[in-house]
């Protein structure tokens, strides 16, 4: 994680976070999203702005600072692909878990829960989502009904903001690579002109594993989990071994002069 270093300033603490997976397709809209909001935007020091990627439980303390939380996420709303939808309040960590498209909106869910009991939830909370086109490309980028609702995603969150006085100035010209919250390595340009072709780099998975036949998915991995989970606890009876003698050892002192041996 890469964030964006601010001084304390008055006013409220706010957090903008974009989360995701950039090597899954459309896993990426909030990290790309967060991106393109700070080479765009300049805000006041109260406001950070993080990618937080996948760093689940390790973005507590993040959250715990802030009293104004605003999180990009690709979230499956069952809506048509494409679709933009914001969720405010105590709805935020009921869509971050509902219909999970990724194991870190799971986590994201327990940290804003582990907040939450720590008694350091943000007061204000707001989830900008986008349903996602593609997720089963890895090292692919957003599909082009994605990318388009980057800009549209990130108006809402100036407008929410702007709601508590907090305003982003646009900047003359937007930040060079090198000077954004994200890896160089990672950066959009970088990522979409670099991509290896499916020849060198198989889009779904490795082809050794797949394409032997031998392996399957399981049809239905929240069954298969529950299956797992519901599975008696086997445990081993603890083998006892016979004490072991062991000689006497004689004080090295033993029988030296002036002893009482």
């Amino acid at each position: 994680m890469k964030g964006v270093e601010v001084t304390t300033a008055s006013g409220p603490r706010v957090l903008v976070l974009g989360i995701g997976n950039l090597l899954w397709a459309d896993e990426g809209f909030g990290v790309r999203a967060v991106e393109h909001m700070h080479r765009h935007y300049a805000f006041p020091a109260n406001v950070r702005l993080i990618d937080g990627g996948t760093q689940g439980i390790y973005l507590v303390q993040e959250i715990r600072e802030a009293d104004i939380l605003v999180v990009f996420d690709a979230v499956d709303y069952a809506l048509p692909p494409g679709t933009l939808k914001r969720v405010e309040g105590s709805e935020v960590p009921k869509f971050l878990g509902a219909k999970k498209i990724s194991l870190h909106q799971t986590g994201f869910q327990e940290v804003l829960a582990m907040a939450e009991m720590m008694g350091d939830s943000p007061a204000h909370q707001l989830l900008i989502g986008v349903q996602p086109v593609e997720l089963e490309d890895f090292g692919g980028s957003l599909r082009p009904e994605v990318k388009a609702q980057v800009e549209p995603a990130i108006a809402l969150a100036l407008e929410y903001l702007a709601g508590f006085g907090i305003t982003a100035n646009p900047r003359p010209a937007p930040l060079p690579a090198e000077q954004g919250i994200g890896s160089l390595e990672m950066m959009l340009e970088r990522y979409e002109t670099e991509r290896p072709d499916e020849a060198a780099a198989f889009r779904g998975g490795d082809a050794r594993v797949l394409g032997a036949g031998g392996w399957t998915g399981p049809a239905d991995f929240e069954v298969e989990m529950q299956a797992l989970v519901a599975r008696p606890l086997v445990t081993h009876p603890l083998v006892a071994h016979p004490p072991v003698a062991h000689p006497p050892v004689a004080h090295p002192m033993a029988g030296a002069p002036g002893t009482d041996a």
